[in-house]
C-alpha cells in the first residue's frame, strides 16, 4: 500500500514539472534589436528589364487563349433564314437538322444552274440550221456557206460543187445546189434574194405555177438531206443532184 502511494506522488510530481515546461515559453518576451535586421546592399540589387520585342514574340496564334466567333455574313443569316423556314415548316426538333436540308437544297440548285448554263453553252454552239457544231457538217463548212449567203451573186457555185463532189461531200453539195438554184431564180427575177427569207417565202414569190412545184420539191429535198439526222446513201443524192441539175439548167 505504501509503494503504490509513493507510485502515484511520482507521477503527479512528473506532470508538475511537464506542465511548467510547456507554459514557460509563452511567458517569455523576444526582443529584437537593430542589429538583427539585415539591409541588402546596393551591389545586391540586379536591375532587370524586359526585352523590347516581347510582344510580338507572343502575338502569334499559339498565345491567342481567346476563341473568337466569326463573324457571320449576310450568306450565313440567309441560310439560318432558310433554316428556321424550313424548321417551322417541317417541325424539326433541331437547328442543325434543318440547316442539313437547306444545305442540300442549295447545293441542289447549284447543279440544277450549273446544268442549265452547260445547256446554254452547247445551244450556243449549234448552228443556225440546228447542226451540232462537231457534226456530221463541220463548223468550217458551215461557216463558210453562211459566208457565201452573204455573196450569193459573186459565188461560182460550179466551182464549189466540183470540189464538193470530188470530195464525196454529199450533204454540203446538195446545199450548194439550192444556194445556186436561188442565185439562179433571183438573176432572172422569179424572186427577190434576202438572206432572211425563208423556203415558204421564195414559194409564195414564184408566180409560174409549174416553176412553184419545182421549188416545192426541191425545198423538200433539200431540208429532208440537209437537215436530216441520216446516213446520206448514194441513191437519195443522185436523185436529188439530178433534180437540182436540171432545174437550175431550165432556168
Amino acid at each position: 500500500m505504501g509503494k503504490l502511494l509513493l507510485f502515484i506522488s511520482l507521477l503527479f510530481c512528473l506532470h508538475l514539472e511537464a506542465q511548467d515546461t510547456l507554459t514557460a515559453p509563452e511567458n517569455e518576451k523576444i526582443t529584437f534589436t537593430e542589429k538583427d535586421i539585415k539591409v541588402d546592399s546596393n551591389d545586391s540589387i540586379q536591375e532587370i528589364k524586359f526585352k523590347t520585342n516581347l510582344k510580338k514574340k507572343y502575338n502569334s496564334e499559339e498565345f491567342v487563349y481567346e476563341i473568337k466567333t466569326p463573324e457571320k455574313n449576310a450568306w450565313d443569316r440567309f441560310k439560318e433564314w432558310l433554316a428556321r423556314i424550313v424548321q417551322n415548316i417541317f417541325k424539326f426538333s433541331s437547328e442543325r437538322t434543318s440547316m442539313s436540308v437547306v444545305m442540300f437544297i442549295l447545293k441542289t440548285i447549284a447543279i440544277l444552274v450549273v446544268i442549265f448554263v452547260v445547256y446554254l453553252i452547247v445551244k450556243a454552239i449549234l448552228n443556225k440550221e440546228g447542226q451540232w457544231i462537231f457534226g456530221k457538217n463541220s463548223s468550217k463548212k458551215i461557216v463558210s456557206t453562211d459566208e457565201i449567203e452573204r455573196n450569193l451573186h459573186e459565188t461560182d457555185f460550179e466551182k464549189l460543187l466540183k470540189e464538193t463532189l470530188s470530195a464525196g461531200q454529199k450533204r454540203i453539195s446538195i446545199r450548194y445546189y439550192y444556194l445556186w438554184l436561188l442565185k439562179k431564180m433571183s438573176e432572172k427575177g422569179i424572186i427577190e434574194w434576202d438572206i432572211e427569207k425563208t423556203n415558204s417565202d421564195y414559194l409564195y414569190e414564184i408566180k409560174n405555177e409549174n416553176r412553184r412545184d419545182e421549188f416545192a420539191y426541191l425545198s423538200y429535198l433539200y431540208n429532208y438531206i440537209w437537215y436530216g439526222e441520216f446516213e446520206l446513201d448514194e441513191a437519195t443524192f443522185e436523185k436529188a443532184k439530178t433534180a437540182f441539175e436540171k432545174t437550175i439548167r431550165s432556168i
